[in-house]
C-alpha cells in the first residue's frame, strides 16, 4: 500500500538499528535479519506506569518541520509516502488518492485526511515524553524512521480518535494492525503503557495472528532541571518532603509514586537506573 522512497544506505542505517533493538529486548542476533517478534512480547517488553496527567500543551511538540532540509514539511511528505497512486510535483501529489487505515474512507482530495501521530502528543506527554527535551519531541511529532509512527486517515476518523488510547477507542477496521503498530511506537520511542491500555492491548492480540517487525530505537534526551508533576493516585497522601521508600521499582509504581529523575528527585538515588537513561521507576 505505501511507497517508500529508499537508499541502500538508508536500508543499512533501519538493518543496525533493528539489531540494536532486537538486542534489548533479548533477541538472538542470529534471528534478527527477519527483525520479527512476537508482538506480545513486544508489549512485555514496555514499561507498565501510571501517567503523568498535567502539564501537556500541544505547542511543545513542534509540527509539522522540514527536519530532512528537503523543501517538504511533514505533512507533504507522510502524504507522498502514503498514497497509493498519483504523481509527485515537488512536495506535492498530483492526481493522488489515499485510503484511510481506520474506516476504509478513500479519498482523491488531500485537505480531507489528517496526519495522525498514532500514539497521540497528549498520550506520549503522559507516558514519558514529559521528561524529554524539546528536540526530542519535535523528532517525535515528525517522526519518519517508523512508518507507522504518522499515518494520513479520514479527519472524521482522526477527531473520533482524539487523545485517546486503545483501552478507549478502537478504530472500525485493522484493529490487529492498530495494536501492533500502537505497540511498536511506544516500544521504539521507550514509552510506557498503563495497566488499562496493557490489558486491552493484550485482548486484542489474542485475536491476531503472525509476527510483527522490530521498530528501531529512536534517540530520546531528557531535559534538564525536570520536575514533572507526579501521576495521581488515591494512596498517594503523603505531605512529607520525599515519597515513601518502597523495596522496589515496582512497589512504588503499584502505589501510585514515581518516575524519579536524576538531580531533580532525592528518591532517585534509592532504586537502580537498569537502562541508564536518568530515570527511575518510569
Amino acid at each position: 500500500m505505501f511507497t517508500r522512497r529508499t537508499s541502500k544506505s538508508y536500508l543499512g542505517r533501519i538493518l543496525v538499528a533493528a539489531l540494536v533493538a532486537a538486542v534489548s529486548i533479548g533477541l538472538s542476533p542470529v534471528a534478527t535479519a527477519a527483525s520479527k517478534v512476537d508482538p506480545l512480547r513486544l508489549l512485555n517488553s514496555l514499561p507498565v506506569s501510571n501517567e503523568v496527567t498535567s502539564g501537556y500543551n500541544r505547542d511543545l511538540f513542534k509540527h509539522w518541520s522540514d527536519l530532512d532540509s528537503d523543501g517538504c514539511d511533514t505533512r507533504e511528505e507522510v502524504l507522498i509516502n502514503e498514497r497509493i497512486s498519483g504523481s509527485i510535483v515537488g512536495c506535492k501529489v498530483v492526481n493522488g488518492k489515499w485510503v484511510s487505515q481506520y474506516d476504509g474512507v478513500t479519498t482523491t482530495n488531500p485537505s480531507t485526511f489528517d496526519i495522525d501521530h498514532f500514539v497521540p502528543l497528549k498520550e506520549a506527554w503522559d507516558s514519558g515524553a514529559w521528561r524529554w527535551d524539546s528536540s526530542t519531541r519535535e523528532r517525535f511529532a515528525n517522526d519518519q524512521g517508523y512508518a507507522l509512527s504518522l499515518i494520513a486517515v479520514s479527519a472524521s476518523s482522526n477527531r473520533s480518535k482524539s487523545d485517546r488510547d486503545p483501552s478507549d477507542w478502537l478504530p472500525s477496521e485493522n484493529r490487529c494492525l492498530y495494536a501492533k503498530s500502537w505497540i511498536g511506537v511506544k516500544f521504539r520511542w521507550r514509552l510506557s503503557v498503563d495497566s488499562r491500555e496493557k490489558s486491552k492491548l493484550r485482548q486484542l492480540l489474542s485475536k491476531c495472528k503472525g509476527t510483527m517487525k522490530v521498530p528501531p530505537r529512536a534517540k530520546t534526551t531528557v531535559a534538564t532541571n525536570l520536575k514533572p508533576s507526579k501521576p495521581t493516585s488515591s494512596s498517594n497522601s503523603s505531605n512529607s518532603a520525599t515519597d515513601p521508600r518502597f523495596g522496589t521499582c515496582g512497589e512504588a509504581i503499584a502505589s501510585g509514586y514515581g518516575p524519579y529523575v536524576k538531580g531533580s528527585d532525592s528518591e532517585y538515588s534509592w532504586y537502580i537506573d537498569r537502562d541508564g537513561d536518568g530515570v527511575v521507576c518510569e
